[in-house]
């Protein structure tokens, strides 16, 4: 019975208790800071890895290919290059970025592109295009847009505790115009 009686007074093993209550609150934390701090760094990295190269390309020597390397390179010390694509397109003017060509003469039915409007070819391809962009680099003062995706697999466990995706992802774009380094060729006006 005396045994009973000292038994609420007797702390022996409640520090134990306690940790055993708070660790699993105090893990999750810590995996959570860690993987949003980890996706962070690797955005912050995507946008200075995209801006380099995007500034060696604006002045003309460097291809399609060597700059996706430089980006792929820089970014893939962390998160290794398989996770990392990069794209590129080339417009004529920053209006058109993510536009379709512009209707110069529209007939019924307004607003969309039919046979018999005239549209200005801004890719000189011969025919209407709802997106304008060309694929690569472009030529002498385009406007090029790189979009840099990298996804890549989370770093701790968490997202069974949380319910998050398998995979975290970051996406950066940037639009820069390319030096007058050549002669560029003009929209042409075409009608259907």
């Amino acid at each position: 019975m005396t045994r009973l009686r000292r038994f609420p007074n007797d702390v022996r093993g409640v520090t134990l208790v306690e940790f055993a209550l708070v660790s699993p609150v105090l893990l999750l934390v810590l995996m959570a800071t860690l993987e949003l701090g980890h996706t962070t760094y690797v955005a912050a990295l995507v946008r200075g890895a995209m801006t380099k190269a995007a500034r060696q390309a604006t002045v003309g020597n460097q291809t399609e290919a060597s700059i996706a390397a430089n980006i792929k390179r820089e970014v893939g010390q962390i998160v290794g290059e398989r996770y990392v694509d990069v794209q590129t397109k080339s417009f004529y003017n920053f209006s058109n970025v993510g536009r379709p060509e512009k209707i110069l003469q529209d007939i019924d039915p307004k607003g969309v592109y039919n046979i018999g409007d005239c549209y200005e070819d801004a890719n000189n391809n011969g025919r209407y295009d709802s997106g304008i962009g060309s694929t690569g680099l472009g030529r002498a003062d385009d406007i090029v847009n790189y979009t840099v995706t990298v996804e890549y697999p989370n770093l701790t466990p968490l997202r069974s505790f949380a319910n998050w995706d398998a995979n975290r992802k970051v996406t950066a774009t940037i639009a820069v115009r390319n030096q007058p380094f050549s002669s560029r060729a003009t929209a042409t006006e075409r009608c259907d």
